[in-house]
């Protein structure tokens, strides 16, 4: 049983192995093509490889006659060959016909199956059966083979006419000669790129780089605008979006393995499109990926096709912009990195200032007072009234937390590029201020369902300070 796609050699190999079988002095692989008994199998003239399709001949009366004529013995070669085409078309009942002859076949005949879907065959003669799979051809062997075709016609053949015409064929030999001969009758023996493009509607590849470079840039009305060049032409749309998927491909293989190929795409192309996608990170190209796949699958059954192409086309875009959760921690890790190490430099710095901030409560000779009160509705602290109120002047004051002097405000996108690597170590914690003051007794009863001045002291946490002025939030109370 041959399995593959069509035009991937199918028959032809079922004929070379009928042939290996029948040759004379056979079975055997070094056999004489110019044979006449050779001649008659390639030709399908042969008395003994009878060839069946078995989407016309799927019947149970059908399959009796087979089983009537296996008595015979064939007529020239040694033995007689059954060739069904298409045998996953065959009925269940005439599978059921046949499996008796294929589990006791008599000694002179071999039977040889293909088929595009073997998802459709029985497992009980799939059992019965040796299976080779034949694998889409690659596109430069189809399109290599195409020239060796055109010289030996003499029809000028351009390489880039002979890769569109592969790259069409979509691993099919049989589908690239067939394109190859109608391209023969309208343009005569010389052939162009253009020539394949305008017959078959078929795609350049700088259109497809451009369209791809346009999304990359996030240049909607670039893009909008090729669309509209290409519907206007008469371009199959789904075409188009499929060789766009696979240029993106290219793109992230390319980015993961160094040595993949370029999906025939010439450098003078390549290179630009390369260049316009090294600020995109790899996730999100992935998802460039999935958006035009999704929009893929809704084109195939729409009427309008066009619409769904501009929508995944602007969705896409839009996707380049969207802030994910990965990149908001990332800014987040960066920014307490970042507050730590500016820290340390001002301690560094200014000891004596660092000295006086944190100031041990065992070192006052009166009982500490509550935390000054915060104001939740600003992300900085103010100052409190008990200043203002109290004339006598301490020798070291508390000191304000810690900021960073002419300190800049950072974007997401600056934080993220900046953060370094996350690692385990805690938030720096920063200790309330301590007064010897006592509070006054207005003062005190405000102050008595207030939270402990430990709650408080987490809204002046650098990490929480630095997430308040990147996403320019405030805190309420």
């Amino acid at each position: 049983m041959f399995v593959g796609p069509r035009g991937t050699g199918k028959t032809t190999t079922a004929r070379i192995l009928a042939k290996a079988l029948n040759c004379p002095g056979g079975p055997s692989i070094d056999f004489d093509p110019d044979d006449p008994v050779c001649q008659e199998i390639g030709n399908g003239t042969s008395l003994d490889v009878i060839e069946i399709d078995g989407a016309s001949n799927n019947s149970v009366d059908n399959i009796r006659d087979i089983r009537e004529n296996v008595q015979f013995t064939p007529t020239q070669g040694k033995f007689k060959i059954y060739y069904i085409d298409e045998v996953h078309m065959l009925t269940s009942a005439a599978f059921n016909a046949l499996l008796k002859t294929l589990e006791e076949p008599p000694e002179h005949v071999k039977f040889i199956f293909a088929t595009t879907e073997p998802n459709k065959i029985l497992p009980t003669i799939i059992s019965r059966c040796q299976r080779f799979d034949l694998r889409p051809i690659p596109t430069e062997t189809i399109a290599k083979h195409l020239q060796y075709i055109s010289d030996k016609e003499g029809v000028a053949l351009d390489d880039p006419a002979a890769w569109a015409i592969a790259k069409g064929a979509d691993g099919g030999m049989r589908d690239a000669q067939s394109m190859l001969d109608q391209l023969v009758a309208f343009c005569g023996d010389k052939i162009s790129e253009q020539n394949v493009l305008e017959i078959f509607g078929f795609t350049s590849r700088e259109t497809v780089a451009s369209l791809a470079t346009s999304i990359l840039s996030k240049e909607s009305p670039t893009a909008l605008e090729l669309i509209h060049q290409q519907a206007e032409s008469g371009k199959e749309l789904s075409q188009l979006l499929g060789e766009l998927i696979s240029c993106l491909r290219a793109l992230l293989v390319t980015r993961l393995d160094t040595n993949a190929g370029n999906e025939g795409f010439p450098s003078e192309i390549w290179e630009p499109l390369a260049s316009a996608s090294k600020g995109i990170q790899t996730d999100r190209i992935l998802n460039l990926i999935d958006i035009l796949a999704d929009s893929e699958g809704r084109m195939k059954w729409a009427a309008n096709k066009r619409l769904h192409l501009e929508i995944g086309i602007i969705k896409a875009i839009q996707s380049l912009n969207d802030a994910r959760i990965s990149d908001v921690i990332k800014a987040l890790a960066g920014a307490g990195q970042l507050q730590q190490t500016e820290s340390a430099t001002d301690s560094t710095s200014n000891p004596t200032k660092d000295n006086t901030t944190v100031a041990p409560a065992a070192a006052s000779s009166t009982p500490a007072s509550p935390a000054p009160e915060i104001n939740h509705s600003s992300p900085t602290p103010v100052a409190t009234t008990e200043s203002a109120t109290t004339p006598q002047a301490e020798p070291n004051p508390p000191s304000k937390p810690v900021e960073t002097p002419a300190k800049e405000k950072r974007s997401l996108d600056d934080l993220i590029d900046a953060a370094p690597e996350q690692t385990a170590e805690p938030a720096p914690e920063l200790n309330a201020p301590q007064h010897t003051e006592e509070p006054s007794p207005t003062e005190a009863e405000s102050k008595e369902d207030e939270s402990p001045a430990t709650d408080d002291s987490f809204y002046q946490d650098p990490l929480i300070q630095d997430a308040l002025e990147v996403f320019k939030g405030t805190i309420q109370s």
